[in-house]
C-alpha cells in the first residue's frame, strides 16, 4: 500500500465506519475487481473495523482475524511459465493439492470473518482433484472469491459443472495472448482453445441458468511480445464472451537473477510494472506492507506465511493441523517476531528485498480495466 493510500483510507474512515456498522456494507475494488459486502453479519462488520486500524498501527499481535486469505489449492502447474518459481524449478516444496479437510478447518475458523479469498497460489487451482468440494464449502461461507486458471483443462467436464455448481465471484482466466504462438511465448506449453471452449461453456449455463457468478475476466499480463495485440483485446473479449478484460503488469519474483524478466518487460513505459533509469529499476520508499497483518497466505501443505510471495515458506507463522489452529499461528510468538521485522528491518527477508508491490508506481499489479 503507497502512503497516500493510507492515508486517503484514513480520511474516508468516518464513511466506512458509518457504512459498515450502520448498513452492513462495504465497497472496493481489488486488484481492479469490484467488491460488494452487504448484509455482513456483526462479527464480520466489528472485525473489518478492527482490521481497519490494523492498518494504521501494523501491531505485532493484530486486533483482527484476518479480512482477506489467499488460499494456494494446488502448488503444482501443467505449465512452464519462465518467471515463476513453479515453472522454472525454484519452488522447493513438494507437490501438494490441500486436503479438503484442512480446507474446511481454515474456513470453520476464519471464514466468518473473511471478506475474499484467493484461491490459487504456485499452481493450477483447477488441477485440484476434489475441485467440487473446495468451492463448496467457500460458497457456504457467503465470501468473495477469486478463482485464477491458465485456462488449459478449463474445458474439462467435471471442471465445468463444478464451476456452475458451485461458482467462484470472478474467475480469472490468464491468456497472455491470442493466438497460441503469442499465449506460450511466456506460458510455454499452453494452448488458447481448451480456456476459450470453458468459458464459453460456463457463459452459456449462466445465461440458461439466470445467473450472475462466476464474472468471467479475461486477465492480460502485458509483455514485450505481446503489447502489440493490445487494440484487439476488447473485440476478443467480447467474442469470446469474457465480462470484464483487465491489463496486468509483469511482476519480478524472489530471484537473484533478473535476466528472463527483464527479456519480457514491454517497450512501452505505461505497461511496465515498475520505472526503469539506465537499465535499472527504481526504488520507491513510500510503500507499507500491509498483507503480514491482514492478508497472510496459506500454503497447500497447511503452511501459513505472511505473504504468498514467500514462496518456498521461508519465513513461516507455522503449521496448520488437527492439533494447531489457525489462531495458534495467527497469534504466535513466530509471526510477532516476522512482522516486527517487516515493520522494522524488511531487506532481511529476501521476499521483501523483491516485492513485487514495493517499487510500483500504482497500488495493484492490474492497471487497466476494458
Amino acid at each position: 500500500m503507497r502512503k497516500s493510500k493510507r492515508t486517503e483510507y484514513i480520511l474516508r474512515s468516518p464513511k466506512i465506519l458509518y457504512n459498515v456498522l450502520v448498513r452492513g456494507r462495504y465497497d472496493f475494488e481489488y486488484d481492479l475487481m469490484p467488491v460488494h459486502c452487504e448484509g455482513m453479519p456483526l462479527a464480520k462488520r466489528l472485525n473489518l473495523l478492527k482490521a481497519g486500524a490494523n492498518l494504521v498501527t501494523r501491531r505485532q499481535r493484530p486486533w483482527s482475524w484476518p479480512i482477506h486469505l489467499h488460499v494456494e489449492l494446488t502448488n503444482y502447474c501443467n505449465l512452464r511459465c519462465p518467471v515463476c518459481p513453479t515453472g522454472n524449478g525454484a519452488l522447493e516444496r513438494r507437490p501438494a493439492a490441500m486436503a479438503p479437510s484442512l480446507f474446511k478447518q481454515l474456513m470453520d475458523e476464519v471464514g466468518p470473518y473473511l471478506l475474499t479469498a484467493s484461491l490459487w497460489g504456485w499452481g493450477e487451482s483447477l488441477l485440484h482433484p476434489r475441485l467440487a468440494e473446495i468451492l463448496r464449502m467457500v460458497q457456504e461461507r457467503g465470501i468473495t472469491t477469486f478463482l485464477s486458471t491458465n485456462g488449459q483443462n478449463l474445458d474439462r467436464p467435471d471442471v465445468v459443472q463444478a464451476l456452475i455448481d458451485y461458482p467462484p465471484t470472478y474467475l480469472i482466466v490468464a491468456l497472455d495472448g491470442l493466438t497460441d504462438e503469442t499465449n506460450s511465448v511466456y506460458r510455454a506449453g499452453a494452448r488458447v482453445a481448451p480456456a476459450l471452449a470453458g468459458v464459453n461453456q460456463i457463459a452459456r449455463a449462466k445465461r440458461d441458468r439466470g445467473r450472475r457468478y462466476p464474472i468471467l475476466h479475461h486477465r492480460y499480463m502485458a509483455m514485450r511480445h505481446n503489447e502489440h495485440e493490445m487494440p484487439q483485446l476488447r473485440q476478443f473479449a467480447r467474442e469470446n464472451q469474457f465480462d470484464i478484460t483487465t491489463i496486468r503488469t509483469l511482476s519480478i519474483i524472489d530471484a537473484q537473477d533478473e535476466t528472463e524478466h527483464r527479456k519480457l518487460v514491454p517497450s512501452t513505459e505505461e505497461l511496465q510494472a515498475y520505472r526503469y533509469r539506465d537499465n535499472d529499476r527504481l526504488q520507491r520508499r513510500d510503500f507499507i506492507c500491509e498483507r503480514a497483518f491482514v492478508f497472510p497466505c496459506v500454503l497447500a501443505d497447511g503452511t501459513v506465511t505472511a505473504c504468498d510471495q514467500d514462496f518456498n515458506a521461508q519465513q513461516p507463522y507455522g503449521k496448520l493441523t488437527e492439533r494447531q489452529s489457525f489462531a495458534d499461528l495467527w497469534w504466535g510468538e513466530s509471526a510477532a517476531r516476522i512482522r516486527k521485522t517487516i515493520r522494522g528491518n524488511a531487506d532481511s527477508f529476501s521476499q521483501c528485498r523483491n516485492c513485487p508491490f514495493r517499487d510500483r508506481p500504482a497500488n495493484d499489479c492490474s492497471i487497466l480495466r476494458l
